[in-house]
């Protein structure tokens, strides 16, 4: 005779454990409506691993341009000069003998998309105590609250990345806590380039209470929550002894790097790629986060934005009998009121009363003047 019901009742207390179910034998459409519950998820069993990369996790990263797509300045060669020069929201440095130039190109891990690419031009092979190079972004106080500096509850962070250079070895990458209101505190970590000329992505988790310190839990580490900086994550390529600290600790001082850092100015055949750069808070590194091409432009346009003309920009149109009076919307609230530069046509105008928003100027012109006046570039620079 057939067995048609098996009631619950007869099956003893863990009498079918996982390796008794064929794999598949369980389908979605066999589970009831809520019959899975999260008292019913052992702590732990469901891990980044095992969400696939199709999941929207939300918005996790908060390194802007992470992914090297927007280079609003320059996709050209551009030497570093302690500023902004090429890469959205990647700044550029150098003191020392040596000289390098950054990069847009259309190198990745993936086959398809970009990466930043530094290059040594002039190579510097004695580092002094006071030489360094290195490349770093500047975050927003605001976009780092999640992380709890300053309190007991302080939050693991992962840096992920890629990177490729010809010149294998020890480098170091570090975070930066600006002061704020309270005390600036550094940390670095060491990771290895071990093959040449061979993409290799590196995870780094940073615990509050690396080095065994107590400093990012107490109140002096507190991270300013509005739009100042608040935290800078930096890729080191030579650190003179002044910037050597101890790896894997967080402590006072300018520790950029350690001791071990390989001096990549040394040949000017050496190179440096870099891509897909995440820090989110947790122990754990998830998918890179992609955006629209569209969310990224507005997101590095908080900080930089510019206008290239191909003839002419907004004209300036009387607003009374003696004056006219230019006006220009930015594309997106930018982070503080920017330093505006401007070229003209007709006569240098006067900025005047711009805003987060907007740009304004004027120049005395008489309603009967037909000189046409008017804007034939524009750029506006909020950087932290």
């Amino acid at each position: 005779m057939a067995l048609d019901r098996l009631g619950s009742n007869a099956i003893a207390d863990l009498a079918v454990s996982a390796a008794d179910i064929a794999a598949g034998t369980i389908t979605t459409a066999q589970i009831a409506n809520d019959a899975i519950t999260t008292a019913k998820i052992a702590n732990d069993a469901i891990t980044t691993a095992k969400i696939p990369d199709t999941v929207n996790l939300g918005r996790r990263n908060v390194v802007i341009n992470g992914a090297m797509n927007i280079a609003q300045r320059s996709t050209s060669a551009v030497a570093a000069s302690n500023g902004y020069n090429t890469v959205d929201r990647w700044k550029h440095f150098e003191n020392n003998a040596g000289a390098f130039t950054t990069q847009r190109v259309a190198d990745h891990p993936m086959g398809h998309g970009y990466s930043l690419k530094c290059q040594v031009t002039t190579a510097d092979t004695s580092i002094a105590a006071t030489d360094y190079a290195f490349t770093e972004t500047n975050l927003e106080g605001q976009d780092c609250s999640s992380f709890l500096y300053g309190t007991s509850n302080a939050k693991d962070v992962t840096i992920s990345f890629w990177c490729k250079s010809n010149k294998t070895g020890i480098y170091c990458v570090s975070l930066y806590k600006h002061a704020g209101g309270g005390t600036a505190y550094m940390y670095t970590k060491e990771y290895t380039i071990t093959a040449a000329n061979t993409w290799e992505k590196k995870t780094i988790t940073v615990s509050p209470t690396a080095g065994s310190t107590s400093l990012i839990t107490a109140s002096p580490a507190a991270i300013v929550n509005d739009n100042g900086a608040g935290i800078q994550l930096v890729f080191g390529f030579t650190w003179g002894s002044n910037f050597h600290g101890t790896d894997n600790t967080w402590q006072t001082g300018s520790g950029y790097g350690t001791s071990n850092q390989v001096n990549w100015m040394d040949s000017t055949s050496n190179n440096f790629y870099l891509t897909e750069v995440q820090l989110e808070v947790g122990d754990t590194a998830t998918p890179f986060e992609h955006l629209p091409i569209a969310q990224q432009m507005e997101l590095c346009q908080r900080y930089f934005y510019k206008e290239n003309y191909n003839t002419r920009g907004p004209h300036a149109t009387q607003y009374e009998n003696n004056h006219k009076f230019a006006h220009l919307f930015h594309p997106t609230t930018m982070r503080a009121i920017p330093t505006s530069t401007v070229s003209y046509s007709g006569g240098t105008q006067t900025e005047y009363q711009s805003t987060t928003r907007h740009f304004k100027s004027y120049i005395s012109s008489a309603t009967t003047d037909a000189t046409q006046r008017y804007l034939t570039a524009y750029q506006a620079e909020a950087e932290l």
